[in-house]
């Protein structure tokens, strides 16, 4: 243990390493899982906001305005501490994945509207002189185009899922941050574990920033 003396202790960097891969491994899981939840739920309400009838629209913004605009921390506590009173119930793990991935779909879904709209008229105008079918001219013509023109953007909102993910801690999911203040709280070496976890966020996510900015540079030309 540190005696208070030494700054640094590189053996309390190496006890804490088994915990660090364990805590790594449920991170990157929520955050493959919640992207994957994010992504496909935000076309959904993207393509909803574009339904023929208002009945459809109205209800889609307003679930999506509150879900933007309530703080994912009381999403979390409302998902995990009251739902289970009307017998909905998940493990911390699965109910932090669905509310982050829910939280984000908000935002992915502007991200995927904005880039529907940036479709030239032309394009549509084609899909109609060429008699195609409605899910046809989605699939074939317009979702490729626009995801497409949103990929560095929908890559923007991973970085910060990754970010948020320490959030699921305030509701026992032993994730990166949780884990190491765990181990810190038996061995009362802060620094050591606090920094190792600091760092492994940076190296996941400055590289992917890097390599999101160079996918959107290619994207242009």
């Amino acid at each position: 243990m540190n005696n208070g003396t030494d700054k640094w202790d590189w053996g309390a960097v190496s006890d804490f390493m088994p915990h660090f891969w364990d805590g790594l491994l449920i991170t990157l899981q929520v955050l493959a899982l919640g992207s994957l939840i994010s992504f496909s739920v935000g076309l959904l309400w993207a393509l909803a906001f574009r339904a023929p009838t208002r009945f459809v629209r109205w209800p889609v913004g307003i679930i999506t305005e509150f879900i933007r605009n309530t703080p994912l921390l009381v999403q979390l506590f409302f998902l995990y501490f009251v739902l289970p009173e009307w017998d909905i119930q998940y493990s911390a793990m699965t109910t932090g994945t669905i509310a982050i991935g829910l939280h984000y779909s908000t935002y992915t879904a502007q991200v995927y509207r904005a880039g529907i709209e940036a479709v030239p008229v032309g394009q549509w105008e084609a899909a109609k002189a060429l008699s195609l079918s409605y899910t046809r001219t989605w699939t074939a013509v317009i979702l490729p185009q626009a995801i497409r023109r949103v990929i560095p953007a929908l890559g923007n909102y991973v970085i910060a899922m990754l970010k948020d993910t320490p959030l699921l801690a305030s509701i026992g999911v032993l994730e990166l941050l949780q884990r190491s203040r765990l181990e810190a709280a038996q061995t009362f070496q802060y620094t050591e574990a606090l920094t190792v976890v600091g760092v492994a966020f940076i190296l996941i996510a400055y590289p992917s920033s890097l390599l999101l900015r160079a996918l959107e540079r290619r994207l242009v030309r």
